[in-house]
C-alpha cells in the first residue's frame, strides 16, 4: 500500500491531497447531506507505453445524485516493465485491492469521528475487464481475485470507475 497511500491525488474541483485528505474531502461531502446514501468504488486502468502508469481512482456517489473523483497515478520507472495485458490488467486489481482495503480499515474511523451516521457501501471494485475483448479471458481469475479480498467486482460495461473515470487519465 506504500505506493498508494503515499502518493498526491487529483480532484479537479479541490486539487492535489493526501489520502487523509481525501478521506477530509469524503466525511465533508457525507457532511453536506448525510439523509443520502452514498457508495465508494474504486477502480485502476492502465497504459501501456515504455513507464507503465496506473490511474487508480476513487468514486463518490451520493445515490442519485452524482459524485466525485479523486485519482492518483501510480508509476513504475523503467527497468520494471509489464509485457503483457495479463499482467498488467492483475496489476490494475491488486492496486484496486490495495486502496480498497486501507480504505475499509481507516475510513471507518473519520465517519465515526465526525459522528456521522451516514448510510455508505465501500463494496464494490470496478475492473477493466469485460466480455468482449481481450481480457474475456481473465474475468474469472480477475473476479476471483476481488472477491477473495471481500470485495464485490464489477466488469465492463458496469465498470464506469475503471473503463471511464480513470481512463480518462491513462
Amino acid at each position: 500500500m506504500d505506493t498508494i497511500s503515499q502518493g498526491m491525488f487529483y480532484n479537479p474541483t479541490k486539487g492535489y491531497m493526501d489520502l487523509e485528505g481525501v478521506m477530509r474531502e469524503l466525511v465533508l461531502y457525507f457532511r453536506e447531506k448525510p439523509h443520502r446514501d452514498y457508495e465508494i468504488i474504486v477502480g485502476c486502468d492502465s497504459s501501456a507505453v515504455e513507464e507503465p502508469t496506473f490511474p487508480v481512482v476513487i468514486v463518490v456517489l451520493r445515490k442519485k445524485e452524482g459524485g466525485r473523483f479523486f485519482l492518483t497515478k501510480v508509476r513504475y520507472p523503467a527497468p520494471r516493465k509489464f509485457y503483457n495485458l495479463h499482467d498488467r490488467i492483475l496489476e490494475e486489481v491488486l492496486l484496486s485491492c490495495q486502496l480498497a482495503l486501507w480504505l475499509r480499515e481507516n475510513f471507518v474511523r473519520e465517519v465515526e469521528k465526525a459522528g456521522l451516521e451516514t448510510f455508505y457501501q465501500l463494496q464494490y471494485i470496478h475492473a477493466d475487464v469485460g466480455e468482449n475483448g481481450p481480457t474475456r479471458d481473465m474475468i474469472k481469475e480477475v473476479t476471483g481475485l476481488i472477491r477473495g479480498n471481500g470485495f464485490t467486482p464489477m466488469i465492463k460495461p458496469e465498470s464506469f470507475a475503471a473503463s471511464a473515470v480513470a481512463d480518462r487519465f491513462t
